[in-house]
């Protein structure tokens, strides 16, 4: 299981490495939304929650799937631009800026990708145009609660005020806490971009790109990218470039944008020491009891948050009784837990379980 980016024919000149103000605060949003999967940042993040102002945090509530159960492409959206080339602003008014530029079937499909994880990879219609896909996104948002059921719908029905919305949000985050983060951090990310510039310009691409995680690789005849994840998915960079985004805040998380029709973008830890990540097969062959791909694929989804069975049967590709039967063993095995929530039941990763079992495996369901 992995992604992967075909780069064939990629001359080494598009491969940019640029810190992205956006991004980085769609990793500050998730590692206060779950600080459980970042448990070096819990004094930051219980500082910046215990300072938010009520009606700010109430705000962040409204749409978290954005970067809780998913981090939502609107946070890369020079990715996105036509030419497949752009990079990311230097401030957040300029990304925001960019963000603009996407048209409104690229920002709701990017706001919504929670519902579409199986149309993630190849051309298909959005939400907008489809009413299949738009009842879909409707229902897998009511799983979440009626506040973000709420947002789903608006969303849907009018696209820009819900990019004004987001625009204001991501000004009042910045006000409230990010600036004095970005100030912290962006010297720390810029030295990191640096170094790996001057990597791929001395080394080749291949050793630039393992440098960024053990969990990436480039097979330079092949022209293929892999990064080393419990999903399957494939991009590629076609006649635009590749980016490369170091974040302070995300790590163990290595995240891959590989949208159909955007540029491929690698989110990576730039972190000075960290431990070496482990590969599937190795965490597979460490946990007996998760043997399984499928369960492994489900506690990688169930890591991000609560989700209703049927939410992982669409997810996953699944029927609602096999999702069902490999929940009753990860039930069994005491790694999930489970609550209903009106209609609906959902269940979790118990990360304190998990963290039992090693950091290993936590790295692995994450990254």
């Amino acid at each position: 299981m992995s992604v992967t980016i075909d780069v064939k024919g990629l001359p080494a000149e598009r491969i940019s490495v640029v810190p992205s103000p956006l991004t980085e605060l769609g990793m500050a949003l998730h590692a206060l939304s779950e600080p459980g999967h970042h448990p070096d940042l819990q004094g930051w993040a219980t500082a910046v929650s215990g300072r938010l102002d009520p009606c700010l945090a109430d705000r962040l509530c409204e749409a978290d799937f954005l970067w809780r159960t998913t981090f939502s492409d609107v946070f890369a959206p020079f990715a996105g631009l036509p030419g497949r080339r752009g990079l990311p602003g230097g401030t957040l008014a300029e990304e925001l800026d960019l963000l603009d530029k996407l048209t409104d079937e690229q920002f709701v499909d990017a706001a919504l990708e929670f519902t579409c994880h199986s149309q993630y990879s190849r051309q298909s219609p959005g939400p907008l145009g489809d009413p299949e896909l738009r009842r879909r996104a409707l229902d897998l948002a009511a799983a979440l609660g009626a506040v973000q059921e709420r947002f789903a719908r608006r969303l849907l029905e009018d696209p820009p005020s819900v990019r004004a919305w987001f625009r204001q949000l991501v000004l009042d985050c910045e006000e409230a806490f990010f600036a004095d983060t970005w100030a912290r951090l962006q010297p720390q990310l810029a030295a990191d971009a640096r170094h790996k510039t001057e990597l791929l310009r001395r080394k080749g691409p291949a050793e630039a790109l393992s440098s960024l995680s053990g969990a990436v690789s480039l097979d330079e005849e092949a022209g293929l990218v892999t990064i080393d994840k419990l999903l399957v998915g494939r991009g590629t960079t076609g006649d635009g470039g590749l980016v490369l985004v170091p974040t302070s805040l995300g790590w163990p998380h290595v995240m891959v944008l590989h949208r159909y029709d955007w540029q491929p973008v690698i989110t990576y830890p730039a972190k000075a020491t960290r431990p070496k990540a482990p590969t599937v097969e190795q965490l597979t062959l460490r946990m007996e009891a998760l043997a399984h791909p499928a369960r492994l694929r489900l506690c990688r989804h169930l890591a991000r948050g609560p989700h209703s069975t049927s939410e992982l049967a669409d997810a996953h590709g699944m029927s609602a009784p096999e999702i069902s039967r490999h929940l009753a063993v990860l039930k069994k095995a005491g790694l999930i837990t489970s609550c209903r929530q009106g209609r609906y039941v959902q269940h979790q990763l118990d990360l304190a379980a998990v963290s039992r079992l090693g950091s290993d495996f936590i790295e692995g369901v994450l990254r």
